[in-house]
């Protein structure tokens, strides 16, 4: 079961970044044109980029592109004229929009453009760990907006992977390509102003331009030059690395290298090849293995990418959209154009896009070739068969004869007429498991595993912890330490450090359970999932949101699309997004998503579910967040019934919504109902979670304003006192809540006229601000 979340500070919006240091120390305009200037963006060798605001016709941000000041050349006035025609040209999803083209007060032109909030397409792609045909799905839709702009007479001239974001809309990734600052025109004049390139002088990136852009000769420069840097670009997407890296073999040499169409680089399988261990980190990335990782790249995704590389232009594809069209012959397990044809690759490809079809002839086939075999080897299976059949037999009556004498317990003729609680069956059995399976180490470690699970459950983490350690050393021991029961064990042991508190263990055992999962599993499987979701929950709970979203999305992209999904743990983690949402203060995203859960296991789950429990809690934190405590309070009170009812009254996920609960009064002005509560929350937390669990932070800090509403000020400071401290220790800088607690321990000491002391505690909030 997912704890229900504490209330905490309401989020607080860091400071917006500030200008790059290359930027110096320039001043930034207040406006420009009808937009007002809210910060620097970045900048290149001929524009500055602002983040600004229109507020008429229409409200919105934009991005606002200005020729730096002393850089007003013929030339760079030329090429940004040119961008500017170019991007007004095109109409794509792909493609940033412009707006507006004008020029400042002083004459220099800008333009404002649609704003992208989003990654670099490799940093997207790695930190989603985008398996390798999601990749080339992904860049399936960069060639497809590379394609509308070529339609529209326009070369980039400067693709690569930081000039395509990506951003997230509805749910799925959406690229946009920006910065046609460079672009040159097709049939059609852009500009009045002559675009110079300069003999030696190439313009572009050089890792990614083409040989002939490279040259700087007059050698007209065609679409096809964008194939080559969409070539690179696939490449590093694959496989992590460029082809050839302008910095490893020097810049002029790599010039001369490219201009000659000497770069003889390897093919992505490769190149993966040649880079010792850090293949299993790449591979890791790309939700896979090394072998594994090789095998897909080896074969068609070589071919195509070498052929966009092609040195020869006339040897390239002669489109964007050739190129993706054979991307996605790729993924349809279709013959692609870019490997030469043969019979047997054409019979292999068939065979894979028909592959039930082949099987059954094959099994046919071989069923007739094999008949005169068959019958003694099937002798010969069925005699190994009934062998592991005995020593298995064996085994489960052991554990099904340990299971039956525990349970006697509950006999009434046993029990001597007492009630056996959960608690106490599963003391009796830590008891007995010792001797009761001491000839059969796996099927204890089952055992063990189990109650450890039940212990943590119950809340009890000491006991679970110490269970569950018997567990893995036993699998270790017995299978090695890569052995996906092993990585159950492991798993196991990362959820209860998760719930006591304790996230880098937590971290790090979860992350060991992933990598042998990733290794040993295919990659959409439930267990990976399962194990993504807890490493998200430990991200979350360090405040680490952007890594929790990312490890939530790629749990449910695998939860969505599992055959028969399971829809309890899918709306867990649907749950766990929308307190991941919360914590980015984006309410707007939050509150929908968690009505959606709670509608949807209201509808499936048995009343009185603590899942359903924990939901309305998540729900009613939300309202508290954003100050309806009317909303909120029948919401934490069925919450909190229904889960004392299930855990019982001192569990640590109880003492979350009693924790809510009080602070619901608390805002109510309801000091004597909150203050009980609050304390029935600190002592439950106190007795089961680690000393430095930030859930107890939450508690101290609430309970520190009402002592401190209440004039109890001896009482209050050293609760914040401790609050402080805990939170100091356990969160990154900056973080919103011990923003919070320097901000209320700050109205304490004004109270108790200790206003210099305030001010200091003030200034390091506002910092964080």
């Amino acid at each position: 079961m997912t704890p229900p979340v504490d209330r905490t500070a309401p989020p607080i919006r860091g400071p917006a970044p500030g200008d790059d240091e290359a930027l110096g120390q320039e001043q930034l305009p207040e406006s420009i044109g009808p937009y007002r200037i809210l910060q620097v963006l970045g900048a290149g060798t001929m524009g500055v980029v602002y983040l600004a605001e229109e507020t008429e016709p229409v409200r919105r941000q934009v991005a606002v592109k200005v020729v730096r000041a002393g850089l007003n050349s013929r030339e760079v006035l030329a090429r940004f004229d040119a961008e500017r025609q170019a991007l007004a040209v095109m109409s794509h999803p792909g493609i940033a929009k412009v707006f507006v083209a004008g020029a400042t007060v002083s004459g220099d032109p800008y333009f404002a453009m649609e704003l992208v909030r989003g990654l670099s397409l490799t940093q997207y792609c790695d930190l989603r760990k985008l398996s390798v045909n999601e990749r080339v799905e992904l860049f399936i839709a960069v060639c497809q907006a590379v394609q509308h702009a070529h339609q529209k007479g326009v070369i980039h001239r400067d693709l690569k992977p930081t000039n395509v974001l990506v951003a997230e809309a509805d749910g799925r990734p959406q690229p946009k390509i920006i910065d046609f600052g460079i672009a040159k025109a097709l049939g059609q004049q852009l500009t009045q102003q002559t675009l110079v390139t300069r003999w030696g002088q190439a313009i572009g990136t050089p890792a990614y331009m083409s040989p002939e852009q490279a040259e700087s000769s007059n050698l007209d420069v065609d679409t096809r030059s964008d194939i080559f840097s969409l070539g690179v670009m696939l490449y590093e997407l694959l496989v992590g690395s460029l082809p050839i890296d302008p910095e490893a073999v020097g810049i002029n040499v790599f010039l001369v290298r490219l201009i000659s169409g000497a770069t003889n680089p390897p093919t992505p399988s490769a190149r993966l090849r040649t880079l010792g261990n850090g293949d299993r980190m790449i591979a890791t990335a790309r939700r896979t293995d090394p072998t594994h990782l090789r095998s897909e790249l080896r074969g068609d995704l070589d071919w195509i990418v070498m052929k966009a590389l092609e040195p020869d232009r006339t040897r390239r594809y002669e489109t964007a959209n050739a190129l993706a069209m054979d991307l996605k012959r790729h993924l349809a397990s279709e013959p692609v154009l870019a490997r030469p044809p043969s019979t047997v690759y054409r019979c292999a490809k068939f065979a894979q896009r028909h592959r039930p079809a082949v099987v059954a002839g094959a099994i046919v086939a071989v069923a007739i070739a094999a008949s005169a075999v068959v019958a003694s080897v099937g002798l010969l299976r069925a005699r190994r068969a009934e062998t592991r059949a005995e020593r298995e037999t064996v085994a489960a009556t052991k554990v099904t004869d340990f299971l039956v004498e525990l349970f006697r317990v509950s006999d009434p003729r046993q029990a001597n007429g007492n009630t056996i609680t959960a608690r106490e069956l599963l003391d009796r059995g830590v008891e007995k498991v010792g001797s009761a399976l001491a000839d059969r180490p796996l099927q204890q470690a089952q055992v063990l595993e189990a109650m450890g699970r039940a212990y943590t459950t119950l809340g009890l983490y000491d006991r679970a912890r110490a269970l569950l350690d018997s567990a893995l050393r036993v699998r270790q021991r017995n299978l090695g330490p890569n052995n996906l029961l092993v990585a159950s064990t492991l798993a196991a042991l990362g959820d209860v450090a998760r719930a006591k508190g304790d996230f880098p263990v937590a971290e790090r055992d979860l992350q060991r359970a992933l990598v042998i999962r990733e290794a040993a599993l295919p990659a959409d499987h439930p267990d990976i999932a399962m194990t993504l979701s807890g490493l998200a929950s430990v991200r979350s709970k360090q405040k680490r949101n952007a890594e929790a979203e990312s490890l939530y999305k790629r749990a449910l992209w695998i939860e969505e699309r599992a055959p028969g999904p399971n829809s309890e743990q899918l709306e867990k983690d649907r749950r766990n997004l929308a307190v991941v949402y919360w914590n980015e203060n984006r309410l707007q995203d939050a509150e929908p998503l968690l009505r959606s859960v709670l509608a949807s296991q209201e509808r499936t789950l048995p009343p009185g579910h603590p899942e359903i429990a924990t939901s309305a809690n998540n729900l009613a934190v939300l309202y508290l967040t954003l100050k309806r405590y009317n909303d909120a309070l029948p919401l934490f009170q069925r919450a909190l019934a229904s889960l004392e009812r299930t855990l019982g009254p001192n569990h640590a996920y109880v003492a979350s919504v009693v924790n809510n609960l009080g602070e619901t009064y608390w805002r109510l002005n309801r000091d004597q109902d909150a203050e009980p509560l609050l304390r029935r929350a600190l002592a439950i937390k106190e007795g089961s979670l680690a000393p430095g669990n930030p859930t107890i932070a939450v508690t101290l800090n609430a309970l520190g304003g009402v002592l401190r509403d209440e004039r109890r000020y001896a009482e209050a400071e050293p609760l914040y006192r401790s609050a402080l401290a805990i939170r100091e220790t356990a969160f990154v800088p900056p973080n919103r809540d011990v923003a919070e607690t320097l901000n209320d321990y700050a109205q304490l000491l004004r109270r108790m006229g200790r206003a210099s002391e305030a001010a200091v505690l003030e200034e390091q909030a506002a910092r964080i601000h």
